[in-house]
């Protein structure tokens, strides 16, 4: 299993409201990005608030974590902004609310600039695979995420900076 301590911390912004990744958002998941080289990881402990049968975590959340670490997994890989075009979840095991689970993203393939192939797993403490998940993404310039009115000049910014210190 994957170790935090392992792994490099990965920059976010800050100030925006991100249902998964926003530490603005006092409902969300508050979800932090790391690397270890070959993978975008992150560790959640999803809160009962957000859970569908009494306490296991909602499909529709295991589906947000998995799509903010393809598309974090994108942003860092392939140093673009993109938006999910599809996604396919096939869960596996029950994810429950209190416990930590590892989130892993990586780009399995790239398509001549404009689409990426990713990957998404979710591993409970035993690091079993709990929900899995593929998913295309278009992608994007920032000059055309802002021309398209998609983002912010914030997050404009916070892209460039980040693909610099990368």
């Amino acid at each position: 299993m994957i170790r935090k301590e392992d792994c490099k911390l990965l920059p976010n912004m800050t100030g925006h409201k991100c249902f998964g990744c926003g530490p603005t958002n006092h409902s969300g998941l508050k979800m932090e990005f790391y690397t270890n080289g070959s993978s975008i990881l992150s560790w959640v402990t999803v809160p009962d608030h957000l859970c569908g049968w009494e306490n296991l975590v909602h499909g529709g959340v295991l589906s947000t974590m998995l799509d903010e670490i393809m598309a974090r997994a994108m942003i860092h890989s392939l140093k673009s902004l993109g938006l999910t075009k599809s996604m396919t979840v096939n869960f596996i095991k029950p994810v429950h609310v209190g416990k930590e689970v590892m989130v892993e993203g990586k780009i399995l393939e790239g398509k001549e600039d404009r689409e990426a192939i990713t990957e998404g797993v979710i591993y409970d403490d035993k690091g079993d695979v709990c929900t899995r998940s593929t998913g295309t993404f278009m992608l994007f310039s920032p000059q055309a995420i802002k021309r398209k009115g998609i983002s912010s000049d914030d997050v404009i910014e916070w892209f460039e900076k980040y693909v610099e210190v990368k």
